[in-house]
């Protein structure tokens, strides 16, 4: 009878290294079944072919999410009809945008918007981002000065927002979004992008930098598993939720109508 070793990870699980990465912004594009399943698990259809590129729409069909890298510069393309009091946007993401940020923004399409007026520069403010001096357009920079939020208004009436990242050796990514672009996503981005929690990336995912600060973690297949099955089961709670609330109609009660001319009935 052979002796089985005792790893103590359960049975045959071995941990695995990986990586707390900071800043979040400099930490490569990540796996993109983050952003993909939640919204499937939102009720978006998958219109993508077999082996093209990731394609989903919105139960809706009012906005379209595609991310092909096989394309230059590709990259992620988020695009909106135009709707009632809503304009045509679009917004478009480098391929090494990290999908923890890019979620913050798709996310956010799943759920209602809140009754709040929208603030991009308040999350970048509440993380001491500062605006450079003399700057030609309305900017802010993180502390560090890797990563930027910038609105654009040029003399001929075009506007748009621009963001992104860069390390020291000029690698990284860039985001631009239309004027267009629904507010409270924008503001939902920059709360993703200025977060100062590290995102997690496998050994030999993550970019190399002198800007980058790593935390090695050894983590269980299990354990990731777990973590990605939560946001999933809260994707589908929460449709799951808001699918009842549509489905619930009041019920009320005609009331028995008196023939014209009948007598009424007196107490």
């Amino acid at each position: 009878m052979k002796k089985k070793q005792w790893t103590g990870w359960g049975p045959g699980e071995q941990a695995e290294q990986h990586y707390l990465v900071e800043p979040r912004a400099l930490a490569g594009g990540g796996d993109l079944r983050h952003v993909s399943e939640f919204l499937r698990a939102s009720g978006w259809k998958d219109k993508s072919k077999s082996g093209g590129p990731l394609s989903l729409e919105s139960p809706d069909h009012e906005i379209r999410i595609a991310y092909d890298p096989y394309a230059l510069p590709g990259g992620w393309t988020i695009h909106g009809r135009a709707s009632g009091h809503q304009d045509e946007w679009t917004v478009t993401l480098g391929r090494q945008t990290p999908v923890e940020i890019v979620a913050g923004l798709t996310d956010a399409l799943t759920r209602p918007r809140s009754a709040h007026a929208p603030n991009v520069w308040a999350p970048l403010r509440e993380q001491r981002w500062t605006r450079p001096p003399n700057d030609e357009h309305v900017t802010a920079v993180s502390a560090d000065g890797s990563a930027w939020m910038q609105f654009r208004q040029h003399p001929d009436g075009h506007a748009m927002w621009w963001s992104g990242a860069q390390d020291e050796q000029g690698h990284g990514w860039t985001a631009s979004f239309t004027a267009t672009t629904p507010m409270h996503l924008i503001e939902s981005f920059s709360t993703a992008l200025a977060s100062p929690e590290p995102v997690m990336r496998p050994r030999g995912r993550v970019p190399y930098s002198a800007r980058i600060r790593t935390t090695s973690v050894s983590v269980l297949p299990s354990q990731l598993s777990a973590w990605q099955q939560a946001r999933i089961t809260a994707a589908r709670a929460a449709t799951w939720a808001r699918n009842s609330v549509r489905n619930i109609r009041p019920h009320t009660t005609a009331r028995p109508r008196t023939a014209a001319g009948s007598p009424r009935s007196r107490r």
